[in-house]
This record gives structure tokens, C-alpha cells and sequence, in this order.
């Protein structure tokens, strides 16, 4: 240390001596200055080396004024501790940019390398300053060059002391390749931020009652998320493996998440799905196996069929949602059917009014008429797509075709590999005349033309004279007018009680419970045990039977029954009628059913999810004034003070 602390004091003195031995005042006397220098230079500068030439005074604008300046030693190292200052910073951040648990920018790091010190570069570059000064001259004292010394010693000093005292770095690379080749500003890196430790948790509550209330979950979706969770379980073979999927399981378009309701669709089934020659267990058919497992696990589809006389009126119940959505049904059904006899004049009305009830969960698929006989089916919005073509017929049974009063229309489908029939009729009218409703009935078997397009689900079992045995399932309601072939006072002697029992006495005189057994009308059909009282007549608005002057015997002439090609394929949930609906004679009746679906083939036509939507926007939009009003007669409150109109 000792050795390099007298090299740099001696090349230091040397320096300076050698300088000053250059610079003479008779030198400085005799030469021309120019306007505004500071600094005196010899004649023989001047004029480049020729002696005796007299150089003019250069005359050159004027300039701001400047600071007086220091020696030109002074300068020459104030600009070198600069360069190597701003190169060292340069490093400095470099080496801070690479170490990331480092981030302290203290510590000496300007002066840490002995490579970055203002000896060295003092010491490399002397000889190109000695040159310089040596052809322009100084005027700097002994007395500067002095205190000059002094400072440069004790700085070199310093720098060699924190040098030695600096901890090694870790760069691999040498550090003058860092000095020569600066590090452009675009492409220099900051240190990443790191945290030491946990940051403090929140103390400020940010509960709200409002937004509680604002993400609350609707009753309906509740139910779906349930039941589609039980779907769920049953179709674990259908997702993807991990390995098989994206990896980011968090993800909201991942494969595997479980937040999604959708099966992932393999691109395998896509190449191997044939739809014009589809098998039954096709995975990648329509209407295969596959499809129908994922909607329904346990191949049983809930059916909801209603029949209603509703006298021709003009006026609408206050609601119709005791009939659609009984009390005693704890979930909505797949598909809904109703059949209306003398019929709402305004068919379009009476439409709206069941969507509105149903809700944007059902849409349309089809409805039919035929004078005063109505028809409508309602399917879930999910299902439409295992939908073949609807068709629809109609047909008179009053000896004049042009009165269309009494009748049949019926619809026909296909859903997946299964085929409904549903028809409704209104017969002849009148006690006694048990004759002329059984031509009714045999008319309407034999001239009702369905299907047309839809292929047949077994040829072979089926008649040309009957349509009901073209299909696998048949449900036939309506006004069929059997009556209870007794008088009016036996019938009220049997209702006064009100037990079950009487009402089975009451069936021993059903017309239409005779025939059933006998085989002579609705051959293949079958009915649910009747739990309810008569369901015609009533005096309007109220729960009386008729009491006019014609006092009609009260009898079961709305009725629901049906039929199915393979056995147990329907099941009977709920047999029933609605007594809150009093605005005509009839009372409305209903009934549940479960019925099994085969899977199919893809080579049928598909309706392809049209229905109507026109009478769905129109239903849904009349549910919404009417929430708003119910929600508004709720939370409302009269104030004493204010009132909003």
C-alpha cells in the first residue's frame, strides 16, 4: 500500500514540474490576445509555428459573461472524477440490477471497485492530458499545484482505503469491460420489488347490506345449480382427464372446470359422428344414447297435461298459476300441454298468458286449432333440440264440417326415439247419447292424418285405421260429455259425505269407466284413479253444482287418458282438477306423468329449435310490470311526511 502511495505522489509531481518548466512569462508577455480569452498563448501558437506573423484581433460577438474559471489541473480532474463517477454509476446499477435480494443502493457501491477509482483513471489517461497541456499552456501557480497534490493524495487515499475495505462483487465478468462499454439508459433494468414481510391486513369493514342483497342468488337458479349438480354425477365419464386438458384448472374457459354446467365435446367424437347413419348407442349421435343420458340419467321425462272447458268466455281468470303450477308439484315438468274446449276467442291472448306464467324457462314449440278447440305444448328451451318436426291435424265430427264446434286436433313429434301423440276433442253433448260420442271417438281414429313426414317408430305394430297406434306414446283429453248415468239426488247424497269411498261409489256410474272396461271405446287406453269430485256442472263463480232449473246430474266429463305401445313406459304422478278457477261450468283438470324416452336416430327431421317468438318476447315482457308491481306493493310504505307519485 505504501509502494502505491509514493508511485502516484511522485508521477504527480513529475507531472506538474514538467509543466511548469514549459510555461514562461516572457512567452505570455509578447503574445496577441483575442477578444474575450482568458488565457494568454505564445506567438509561435499563434501563427502555427511561423515566427514574426502578427495576427489581427479577431472581433467575435458577445457572449455571457462566465465564472471565473480554476487552473487547468483543477479542471482536468474535476472532469475526470466526473467520467469516472458517472461510469461507476453506471456499473453500480448494473450490479444492483442483477442481484435482486440487494436493494440497497448504498454502501459505498460507487467507490467498492478499485477498477472505478480516480487513481486509475487519472493514472490511464496522463499522458494525453500532459500532451494537451503542454501545447496550449498554463498560468496556474505553484501554490495551486500544491494544494492540488494534497487533494489528489488524499483522495486516491480514500479511494484505495474503501477499495481494499469493500466486500468482493459477483460479477464473473472484469469491470473495466463495464467502464468502456456503457450500458444504454433503454436497456438498463431495475431491481424487482421484494417484500420482507407480510403486508398489515385491512381494519376497515366493508360489509354492505346492499350488496349482499344486490348478489343474492335467485330461488330458481338455486334449484338449477342443485339439479344440475345431480346431473353432474352421472356424467364423470364424459370430461377430460387432467393430463388430457389445459393445465390451468382456475382457468374460466378451462375443460375441467367445475364451475361450468357444459360438457366438454372430445374433437374424437366429431370425427367419428355419422349423423345420416347413426346408432342407437352412437356417443357422437343427436339423439344417441349419450345425449339422452346427459339430460335425463334415468331416461324419464316429466309430462304436464291439462284440459279445460272454459265456456267460451271472453273474461281470464285472475291467474292461471293454481293450474299450471300446483301446489302439490314441488318442481316444473319437461314438457307442458294444454288442451282448451269452447275455447278463448282470442287464441293469441290466451298463448301469451301461459308463457307469462311459464316463464322464459318453456318457449312455444307448437299450437293448433280447430274453431273453438285449442292446443298448445310447451317444452323446456333446452330440449327443443331432440325435436323432430311438429305436426298437427284436425278433425269434425258434426255432420255440417263448416260447425266447428265439436271435434279433435292433434300434434305429433318426436323426442329423441320416442313419439307423442296428444289430442284433444270435445264430443257430442247430452245425457244418453253414449252412441254418438263413440262415433265420435271411431271418426276421430280413423280420419285424424298423422304423421306425414315423421317415420313411423314400428310399422310393424301399427293400424291404418287407428292413429293412436302409430305412436309409442298417446295422450288423448278433453270435454268427452260421459255423464253418471243416475239421478242428481243420489249423486248429492254421495258428495255430502265427502269420502273417498263415496267417490268410487259415485264411478259405478260412469259412462265412460264402463266403456274402458268393456273394450267397446278408447281401446288400449287407460285412465289414473279419479280422487276428485265431479268437475262439471257449476254455477259460475261459485262451488255450487248446477242449480238452475234444468238441474243437471254433475259428471266427470273433462277427463285425461292415455296409451302406451311398451309397457310401463308411463307412470301416473298426479291426478287431479283445480277448484280455485271458478270462471266457467268446468272445472280444469290436470295431470302429471312420467314417461320413458328411448334414445334415437339422427335421421329424422329436426325442427331445429324453432318455435314461437313472438308469443315468448310478448309473455316475457309481461312479467316484468308484473314483479315490478308485486315487488312495489311490498316495499312500499306510506310516509306522513313525503309521498312519491
Amino acid at each position: 500500500m505504501s509502494d502505491q502511495m509514493e508511485l502516484l505522489v511522485h508521477g504527480t509531481s513529475n507531472l506538474i514540474t514538467e509543466l511548469d518548466s514549459r510555461v514562461c512569462p516572457e512567452d505570455m508577455e509578447g503574445s496577441t490576445p483575442f477578444l474575450g480569452d482568458t488565457v494568454m498563448y505564445p506567438s509561435e501558437e499563434l501563427g502555427h509555428g511561423v515566427q514574426g506573423l502578427e495576427v489581427p484581433l479577431i472581433p467575435r460577438p458577445p457572449v455571457k459573461p462566465k465564472p471565473p474559471r480554476q487552473s487547468r489541473l483543477l479542471r482536468l480532474h474535476s472532469l475526470e472524477s466526473m467520467k469516472v463517477h458517472r461510469r461507476t454509476k453506471v456499473r453500480s446499477s448494473q450490479e444492483s440490477s442483477s442481484e435482486a435480494v440487494d436493494t440497497d443502493s448504498s454502501c459505498g457501491s460507487h467507490y467498492g471497485d478499485f477498477s472505478g477509482s480516480p487513481l486509475l483513471g487519472l493514472k490511464g489517461r496522463s499522458a494525453a492530458a500532459s500532451q494537451k497541456l503542454l501545447s496550449r499552456g498554463s498560468s496556474s501557480s505553484s501554490s495551486s499545484s500544491g494544494s492540488l497534490r494534497e487533494c489528489e493524495i488524499s483522495r486516491s487515499a480514500g479511494s484505495m482505503t474503501e477499495f481494499w475495505n469493500s466486500p468482493p462483487h459477483l460479477d464473473s465478468e472484469p469491470k473495466e469491460s463495464a467502464i468502456d462499454k456503457p450500458v444504454p439508459s433503454g436497456r438498463r433494468k431495475l431491481p424487482p420489488v421484494v417484500h420482507t414481510k407480510l403486508l398489515p391486513p385491512i381494519a376497515v369493514n366493508i360489509e354492505s347490506s346492499a350488496l349482499r342483497t344486490s348478489n343474492r342468488i335467485d330461488l330458481d337458479y338455486v334449484d338449477y345449480i342443485q339439479a344440475a349438480g345431480k346431473v353432474q354425477s352421472n356424467q364423470q365419464n364424459h370430461f377430460l382427464s387432467p393430463s388430457q386438458g389445459t393445465e390451468d384448472s382456475q382457468s374460466s374457459i378451462s375443460m375441467t372446470s367445475s364451475s361450468s354446467v357444459m360438457v366438454p365435446i372430445l374433437s374424437e367424437d366429431l370425427r367419428s359422428r355419422s349423423y345420416m347413419d347413426s346408432n342407437l348407442l352412437a356417443g357422437g349421435s343427436l339423439l344417441g344414447a349419450s345425449e339422452l343420458h346427459r339430460y335425463f340419467p334415468n331416461k324419464m321425462m316429466q309430462v304436464y297435461i291439462a284440459t279445460w272447458n272454459t265456456q267460451g268466455k271472453k273474461e281470464f281468470p285472475d291467474s292461471l298459476e293454481d293450474l299450471l303450477l300446483p301446489s302439490d308439484s314441488q318442481s316444473i315438468h319437461d314438457l307442458y300441454v294444454i288442451g282448451t274446449q269452447e275455447g278463448i276467442p282470442d287464441k293469441r291472448e290466451w298463448e301469451i298468458r301461459l308463457q307469462m306464467i311459464l316463464g322464459p324457462y318453456f318457449v312455444l314449440l307448437c299450437s293448433a286449432s280447430h274453431g273453438v278447440l285449442q292446443l298448445s305444448v310447451f317444452i323446456r328451451r333446452d330440449l327443443i333440440w331432440f325435436c323432430s318436426e311438429v305436426e298437427q291435424a284436425s278433425v269434425t265430427t258434426r255432420i255440417i264440417s263448416q260447425v266447428k264446434t265439436k271435434g279433435a286436433v292433434g300434434i305429433s313429434f318426436t323426442f329423441f326415439g320416442t313419439s307423442f301423440l296428444f289430442i284433444t276433442s270435445h264430443f257430442t253433448s247430452g245425457p244418453g247419447k253414449v252412441f254418438e260420442r263413440t262415433l265420435d271417438y271411431t271418426k276421430t281414429i280413423e280420419s285424424l292424418g298423422l304423421p306425414r313426414i315423421i317415420p313411423n317408430t314400428n310399422k310393424y305394430r301399427s293400424n291404418p285405421n287407428d292413429v293412436t297406434s302409430r305412436f309409442d306414446n298417446v295422450f288423448w283429453f278433453g270435454d268427452f260429455n260421459f255423464r253418471l248415468d243416475v239421478k242428481r239426488a243420489v249423486i248429492d247424497e254421495l258428495l255430502d259425505s265427502n269420502s273417498q269411498d263415496n267417490l268410487c261409489s259415485i264411478l259405478h256410474y260412469d259412462e265412460l269407466t264402463r266403456k274402458l272396461q268393456e273394450g267397446s271405446v278408447f281401446k288400449g287406453f287407460k285412465e289414473a284413479e279419479i280422487c276428485f269430485p265431479p268437475t262439471y256442472k257449476f254455477d259460475v263463480g261459485c262451488d255450487i253444482y248446477d242449480s238452475s232449473s234444468k238441474k243437471r246430474t254433475p259428471s266427470y266429463t273433462d277427463r285425461i287418458i292415455y296409451k302406451n305401445r311398451h309397457k310401463d313406459d308411463i307412470l301416473v304422478v298426479k291426478y287431479g282438477s283445480c277448484s280455485s278457477i271458478k270462471t266457467s261450468d268446468h272445472r280444469p283438470v290436470y295431470c302429471f306423468y312420467q314417461v320413458k324416452i328411448r334414445p334415437g336416430k339422427d335421421n329424422i327431421p329436426l325442427c331445429a329449435g324453432q318455435f314461437d317468438r313472438d308469443i315468448y318476447i310478448e309473455g316475457i315482457k309481461r312479467r316484468f310490470p308484473r314483479n315490478a308491481s308485486q315487488c312495489s306493493s311490498l316495499n312500499q310504505k306510506n310516509s306522513t311526511i313525503c309521498s312519491v307519485s
